[in-house]
């Protein structure tokens, strides 16, 4: 009878200790997203500094991007290059199929653009969002959107996440 509440109280404490690994671990930016026809292969431009940058870069990974990792010192250079303004601007600059993509953008969103080939320059998270990929923080979340903008740099609504 011992055994079998020893071997209980093992068996339960190991289901606990793997319980993070599973479900309640994920980041709300880990389901799967949908597989987009074409190339995936995605070049990222960033600070060094930057520890967020690389936390996105994870996340595209996961979504099946192939990330060319570009470190410089230069982000502005890049931006002005890609054609990204200030008000739209984030910590990373990456470039996809004709595409400028602007800081914490959701792989989804990504694929999207991909998928519907809308004519834009690309799609932006302006800013520093809490709960975007790569800058999850705990449980804080804050409402954004990604937003489509064209070369004059007129910006439109591509998509919103209030709560996710």
């Amino acid at each position: 009878m011992r055994t079998n509440v020893v071997s209980a109280l093992l068996a339960a404490g190991l289901a606990l200790a793997c319980f993070p690994l599973t479900g309640l671990a994920e980041s709300a930016w880990d389901k799967e997203t949908p597989a987009v026809a074409g190339a995936m292969e995605i070049t990222v431009y960033r600070s060094p500094s930057c520890g967020c940058c690389g936390k996105w870069l994870e996340h595209m990974a996961k979504h099946g991007f192939q990330v060319n990792d570009m470190v410089t010192e230069d982000m502005d250079a890049i931006k002005r290059k890609f054609g990204v303004s200030p008000k739209l601007a984030s910590c990373h600059t990456a470039f996809i199929n004709g595409y400028v993509i602007e800081g914490h953008v959701p792989a989804g969103d990504v694929k999207k653009l991909l998928t519907d080939k809308p004519a834009v320059a690309g799609i932006a998270v302006p800013g520093m969002v809490s709960g975007s990929p790569g800058m999850e923080m705990g449980g804080k979340k804050e409402p954004f959107a990604v937003l489509s903008f064209d070369k004059a740099g007129k910006s439109a609504a591509f998509s919103e996440y209030s709560s996710y």
